[in-house]
């Protein structure tokens, strides 16, 4: 329940600041235009706080949570006065139409920059991108790994950590082949080695983003360090709860097998759904045997597995992969502003992906995800929770810029049009068009919330 709440709080938090940015971009450039803006409100439905400003526009904070509007004079929705006419937004030109109407996804833009900004000024721990394994059979069973090595580019583009990593392969889904560029942590190997590039094939690339990452489905193995058989975690309500066991408990033995790695431990879980296993444990010096009896759990792959529910003690990462990732006043602006643009270009590419069938109409994700992510990052830190809204903005001003109608971009496009042809989109057809977006909307909305309720 707890976590249910802050999931809550964080998405309401995330999803109030980014609304307020997109409709603050088109109150500003509105006002700059002359237009009287009549109401700026962030949510829809019953005001739970109103403010009447001295400008004339009344402010309110709504109680629905998922979105917001700026209501501007317009005759074409109400009679206007005659001493209001030149303020009425129908009234400008087509040229300050369009900068109203597209200065909300804009807005978006400008506040993931800002985001990423804060984020990389203040400085994230990261992890350098390195592999100590490839998968046989994969697309990158072709690269030798006979010492760790760390990414230093995809397909040219340069990565510093796993999660650029992960941006820059997702962009590469449905393409035919994509590059690495390698090299051998110098303090790892003693020396400054040579960079190698290796293509993949990526033809037959299968990517599911709900069993896997792109990272692990390419047949890349992450490196990771060595892991203690001493318990660092009980789950709650466990099976090895249940059965007595504690935090600082060492395995030794299951079944009378001695432990020789984590993996086989798990395996023997796994494959043991509801059936009582022995473990031998070292606990205050004395070795003990505890009968625990795996629950049954259906995987990603829809198959029975056992789990106990611990997790062991993973030694300390080396400092040699470990840094922060933090910029200067400058640096940080252009560091977030390509970040922003990287963002963009990748999702653009993932909906012409969608059409083309690349990517499946199962990864679209909506209020249910977003705020298991908001509450997730917002957990982990303020750096974390800067760079999740970041994303979450920039999808937001793209997602506006689609040329439905009901959107910023199908208002766009019609103002282009009469760019084009000189004369407004008559409003037989921008009804017929607001019906249809409205219908296509509603539908992409209905996919994501069943996406969302099939992931929990």
């Amino acid at each position: 329940m707890i976590d249910f709440l802050w999931s809550l709080g964080s998405f309401i938090v995330a999803l109030g600041i980014l609304i307020t940015a997109h409709e603050y971009g088109h109150f500003w450039v509105a006002r700059r235009c002359g237009v009287k803006v009549e109401r700026f409100s962030i949510g829809f439905g019953k005001a739970i706080w109103r403010k009447m400003g001295q400008d004339g526009t009344e402010y309110v904070v709504a109680m629905i949570p998922l979105g917001g509007y700026v209501k501007m004079l317009d005759e074409r929705v109400e009679d206007v006065p005659a001493e209001l006419v030149d303020q009425a937004f129908n009234r400008k030109t087509v040229w300050q139409r369009i900068a109203i109407v597209s200065a909300g996804p804009i807005a978006n833009f400008i506040f993931a920059i800002l985001a990423l900004y804060v984020m990389y000024m203040i400085g994230t721990p990261s992890l350098k991108p390195v592999i100590d394994s490839t998968q046989s059979n994969s697309p990158a069973g072709i690269i030798n790994v006979v010492e760790p090595q760390q990414i230093l580019a995809v397909s040219g583009q340069k990565v510093r950590t796993w999660e650029e990593v992960n941006l820059a392969l997702v962009g590469h889904i449905g393409d035919s082949s994509l590059s690495l560029t390698l090299a051998p942590l110098p303090t790892l190997s003693g020396m400054d080695m040579p960079t190698k590039t290796v293509t993949l094939d990526t033809s037959d690339w299968k990517f599911d983003p709900e069993k896997t990452s792109p990272i692990t489905s390419l047949g890349l193995g992450i490196y990771r360090p060595g892991i203690d058989p001493t318990i660092a975690l009980v789950s709650p309500d466990s099976a090895a709860e249940q059965a007595g066991i504690v935090v600082g408990d060492t395995l030794t033995a299951i079944n009378g097998e001695p432990f020789n790695d984590w993996k086989a431990f798990v395996d023997v879980v796994q494959a043991s759904a509801n059936k009582t296993l022995t473990m031998t444990l070292i606990r205050d010096n004395q070795m003990i045997n505890v009968d625990v009896t795996p629950k049954a759990q259906q995987n990603a792959d829809g198959q029975t597995i056992g789990i106990v529910g611990i997790s062991p003690t993973q030694a300390p990462w080396p400092d040699s992969m470990r840094f922060e990732l933090e910029y200067g006043i400058v640096d940080s602006f252009i560091a977030a502003t390509d970040k922003t643009w990287q963002l963009v270009v990748v999702s653009f590419k993932m909906i012409g992906k969608l059409f083309t069938g690349d990517v499946s109409v199962k990864n679209l994700s909506g209020p249910i995800s977003i705020a298991q992510g908001a509450g997730a990052s917002a957990s982990y830190g303020l750096v974390y929770f800067l760079g999740f809204i970041a994303l979450i903005s920039v999808n937001l001003g793209i997602i506006n810029l689609m040329p439905l109608p009901v959107l910023d971009g199908g208002h766009l496009l019609y103002y282009f049009v009469e760019v084009i042809t000189g004369k407004p989109v008559p409003e037989t057809v921008q009804e017929i068009g607001f019906r249809f977006g409205a219908a296509l909307l509603l539908m992409l909305m209905g996919v994501a919330l069943f996406n969302d309720f099939a992931r929990l």
